[in-house]
């Protein structure tokens, strides 16, 4: 009834990257620690729709071969960053806890062993811990949460000091959060357009 992530990125080398959600019931986001499914996992496609040779995990029996990065719970924003050709993504955290990251391939993000958010009702999600060997912290993340819609970096050159930066659309946030990187740090965040109520998508 309700995560079923929904971003398609085109890398521009010829692939697709498309965000799956975990579909958010007790069974399900169990499966986003699982390769056997596409559930709270981000997919690499070629454009035709067929499977690229290197994915990472082509050759593991068992593994789903479309799949690129996994442990996401409800990645809503991606794109590609151009000064580098590499995926950004922007996922819900629960009742805290959403999260920038830059997927890499085959990399495990998480969700729901860690995670520095909690369960609706305030009890921990898992053993409530935030690191484990082997899974990825974010680049950046909300506590309270923002509820992030899309994402986009600015390209433009109407705003000329924002070229670059990462700019995430507020659900709960209502506002326009604006990330200030450095390489894959964010070292500054500033909220705009905060009169204007919930930011779903950003073109």
């Amino acid at each position: 009834r309700k995560h079923y992530g929904s971003r398609i990125v085109f890398d521009g080398q010829g692939h697709m990257f498309v965000t799956l959600g975990e579909r958010d019931t007790e069974e399900s986001r169990q499966g986003a620690q699982l390769l056997d499914n596409d559930f709270g996992k981000i997919v690499r496609l070629n454009e035709d729709g067929s499977i690229p040779a290197d994915n990472p995990f082509v050759s593991r029996a068992g593994a789903r071969p479309e799949i690129w990065s996994y442990g996401h719970r409800n990645v809503q924003a991606a794109d590609i960053n151009p000064a580098t050709g590499v995926l950004w993504s922007v996922e819900h955290g629960a009742q805290g806890g959403d999260e920038v990251n830059v997927p890499r391939a085959g990399r495990n993000y998480g969700w729901p062993m860690i995670t520095y958010g909690e369960d609706y009702g305030g009890k921990p999600m898992g053993d409530g811990i935030t690191q484990r060997d082997g899974m990825e912290q974010p680049v950046y993340y909300w506590d309270p949460v923002i509820a992030p819609g899309g994402a986009h970096f600015y390209r433009g050159d109407l705003f000329a000091g924002w070229r670059g930066d990462l700019l995430v659309g507020g659900l709960r946030g209502e506002a326009l959060v604006r990330l200030k990187l450095d390489g894959e740090r964010v070292i500054g965040e500033e909220r705009v357009a905060t009169d204007v109520g919930r930011v779903r998508a950003i073109a």
